[in-house]
């Protein structure tokens, strides 16, 4: 039981999974400082100056942070039957399957070079210095945006092999035309269409070295042909990327909007529409650490998601502390009575902000969403009159709900309660 208890530690410290988010988020800082740290000394070993002075320093470097790579290989794939795809295999094929995924793979690389140094001291050097170098590639499991970057690449390869078959043609139709030009007045520089080749690339790419140039009246008006395709051509996979990356950009931010919003209690009843509709009530807002969110005696007319950061709730008996993906102030959107607590900023923090004015026009323009809601907030505000020790954390964190009497209704939404004809619900 205990080991089972420390695989599960490992896994969510290693993927960032579960409760153990400051040490979870200490490991990924570590580890991107190591990651960067080698590709610097993998440099500046390759200073002579630097590599005669300092050359045995940056070797015990360079082993020491190659064991920190293997012993986070062998660990991963110590874990790696716990990931939910890989479950259902055991724990042989799990950990084989998990070997050939690209993640796993980039970080047996990085573990490589102290496996050959150790093994191969005097072969491998050329091999050692590539593989040192192409730990760059473990910020990647770190980064989303070079995550998001390279998923959309792979999304548009098919577009962006198109675009370097129409670029390929135009250099060898370029340089063909330069060659049957050029050839009798540059037969040196113009021998034959490969040789023309080289011309036709650095004059498309814009480059332009200025070693290889027509010197005929005709081959001259091509080559300004050739220089302005070489800008839209350029412009052509620079485009499919960006427009690719901007997508791929905006749909990883409204996956995180949607399934914060889809884990409030409050909206646990509502169809996966229903929850992006609300999602696009979302506003952002970023606030600096210290700065006060939401302040005691406030009307608390808005509920706001962690997208990034901490903060503190500082209720009559304790403080609550939440960080990435937790919510607060959900009753918040049927109360609007003042708040009961300050909450501030303990780091700077990145939010999204529902209001209640939002999503009040919201549930005016949909009547069945506004049933929904007004039922489970129903449901949450009896619960909560019954004791507060019945609390969940979450609800303990929001820190504005009011205790009321039970003949009254919440000041906020009262007239949503009402049927078309003016009646209230019975």
């Amino acid at each position: 039981m205990r080991t089972t208890r420390f695989k599960r530690y490992l896994f969510d410290v290693l993927e960032d999974t579960g409760p153990y988010r400051t040490a979870a988020r200490s490991l990924r800082q570590f580890l991107i400082f190591l990651i960067i740290a080698n590709i610097a000394f993998a440099i500046l070993e390759t200073v002579p100056a630097i590599r005669a002075r300092h050359g045995h320093l940056l070797t015990i470097l360079q082993l020491a942070s190659g064991l920190v790579f293997l012993v986070e290989y062998l660990l991963r794939l110590y874990v790696a039957d716990l990931h939910a795809p890989y479950r259902q295999y055991g724990p042989v094929m799990a950990r084989l399957r998990y070997s050939v995924h690209p993640d796993a793979i980039i970080d047996l690389l990085a573990a490589l070079p102290l496996l050959l140094v150790l093994f191969l001291p005097n072969n491998v050097v050329t091999v050692v210095v590539v593989l040192r170098l192409m730990r760059f590639f473990k910020l990647a499991r770190y980064s989303p945006a070079l995550r998001s970057l390279l998923s959309a690449i792979a999304s548009e390869r098919h577009a962006l092999l198109g675009s370097a078959v129409i670029i390929g043609g135009v250099i060898l139709l370029s340089a063909t035309v330069m060659y049957l030009i050029e050839h009798h007045a540059q037969p040196d520089k113009f021998q034959s269409i490969p040789h023309a080749l080289y011309w036709a690339v650095t004059t498309i790419t814009t480059v332009g070295y200025g070693d290889v140039v027509p010197v005929t009246d005709f081959g001259r008006l091509v080559a300004g042909i050739v220089m302005l395709m070489g800008y839209a051509l350029i412009a052509l996979p620079v485009g499919i990327i960006a427009s690719a990356f901007a997508r791929e950009i905006h749909s990883r931010d409204f996956v995180v909007s949607w399934s914060m919003v889809a884990r409030v209690p409050l909206f646990e009843g509502l169809t996966a529409s229903e929850v992006a509709e609300i999602s696009k009530l979302l506003q952002a807002q970023r606030v600096r650490s210290g700065t006060v969110i939401a302040e005691k005696g406030a009307v608390a007319d808005k509920m706001y998601f962690i997208s990034e950061g901490e903060v503190e709730i500082v209720l009559k008996h304790q403080t609550i502390r939440l960080d990435d993906g937790d919510f607060f102030g959900e009753l918040a959107l049927i109360h609007q009575k003042p708040r009961t607590a300050t909450v501030r900023a303990c780091r700077d923090c990145e939010l999204l902000v529902l209001e209640a004015a939002a999503l009040q026009k919201l549930m005016d323009r949909k009547p069945e969403l506004t049933k929904k809601i007004l039922k489970e907030a129903e449901n949450r505000i009896q619960e909560n009159l019954k004791s507060l020790a019945d609390l969940a954390d979450e609800e303990l964190a929001q820190a504005d709900i009011v205790a009321k009497p039970s003949g009254e209704e919440p000041e906020l939404f009262n007239h949503l309660n009402e049927h078309p004809d003016g009646q209230k619900d019975g």
